[in-house]
């Protein structure tokens, strides 16, 4: 059952383990050839960097697949093509010069959307339209977990220097050190990384009486709920506040489980459900829910303690923006209780 725009079935999540070695490894190279610049990784290779034609230069990284791919050393014009992309580049402090539309959404992610105003938006969720790209002028493409080798390739042509920024089974903190690379900021976004783990301790040691409670992370999807896994981002940042997850639900892994139905309804329970949708058909599954003997002998349900959260933000790969919104609702939620 789908979870998310990138599911991975149990067969696609065994074969992913490959590529993941393949892909967190590559995140974490340096640039092959000489950066030229102090705020990004250190080189592997000797020498100044290739001049441009515009007089700038070129280094070479390592994107997810762990692909070669030449880059400007300070990329002007960058177009990305996932939310996790966009959030990655605002947090380094760039502004993208073309954009897509959120998971699920027909316009930008609202938790990002003051950021980018005035912003193009070339297509949606790894979906661009082309001419749009090209209208953009781009000289570096993120391209998130982008699978589809066809629309790689026309992207390639627009130019070379496309990069997928996530193997399947990457976690954010890799992922966005692998953009900080692409960028040339591998440093600032360390810095990012080391800012949002002291800011998520702090929050979780404020949680008072809340503080090591057990949350449950839904997604209520159409066919019904399905909770996050251990490593999924959302619960990789309540981890990293100190909070546990329910029995049934600490699992490893970065996925879902499949929708449950409403005779395994036990297993969303915990001391906080923190419930999100990402269609208009999941919204109305869950409103229908709600009136139901199943749902509410739910023991979080039963004490109040049920949080409606944005699936934009909770229900994705996840970035340093997102993890701020999250720690910021779980605060909001438990800090007062």
């Amino acid at each position: 059952m789908p979870f998310a725009r990138r599911p991975l079935s149990p067969v696609r999540r065994r074969a992913a383990q490959v590529v993941a070695v393949t892909g967190a490894a590559a995140l974490l190279l340096a640039g092959c050839g000489s950066s030229g610049s102090s705020s990004g990784s250190s080189s592997s290779g000797s020498g100044a960097p290739a001049a441009d034609a515009a007089g700038g230069g070129k280094r070479t990284v390592k994107d997810a697949t762990g692909k070669a791919v030449e880059v400007p050393v300070e990329p002007k014009r960058i177009v990305t093509l996932t939310q996790e992309d966009l959030d990655a580049v605002l947090a380094l402090g760039a502004k993208p010069v073309g954009i897509t539309n959120g998971q699920g959404l027909n316009e930008p992610p609202a938790y990002l959307k003051d950021k980018v105003q005035g912003v193009p938006v070339v297509g949606n969720l790894l979906q661009p339209v082309m001419d749009k790209v090209i209208a953009a002028k781009p000289d570096l493409i993120l391209a998130g977990d982008m699978q589809d080798e066809q629309m790689l390739k026309q992207l390639r042509e627009i130019t070379p220097a496309t990069l997928v920024t996530m193997a399947p089974t990457d976690d954010w903190k890799l992922a966005f050190r692998g953009i900080g690379n692409a960028v040339n900021k591998l440093d600032r976004a360390n810095e990012v990384i080391g800012d949002y783990e002291a800011k998520a301790a702090k929050a979780g040691g404020e949680l008072g009486r809340n503080k090591g409670a057990a949350v449950s992370i839904v997604r209520w999807n159409p066919t019904g709920p399905s909770w996050m896994e251990k490593k999924q981002f959302a619960s990789g940042v309540a981890l990293d506040m100190g909070l546990t997850r329910p029995a049934a639900q600490d699992k490893d892994g970065n996925a879902h489980s499949p929708a449950l139905s409403l005779e395994k309804l036990a297993e969303i329970d915990g001391d906080w459900l923190f419930l999100s949708t990402l269609t208009d058909d999941g919204k109305a599954a869950l409103k229908d829910v709600q009136s139901k003997p199943a749902y509410q002998e739910l023991n979080a349900v039963k004490n109040n303690r049920t949080v409606t959260v944005d699936g934009s933000v909770w229900s994705t790969r996840g970035g340093p923006l997102a993890a701020d919104a999250v720690i910021g609702d779980i605060g909001k939620a438990l800090g007062g209780s």
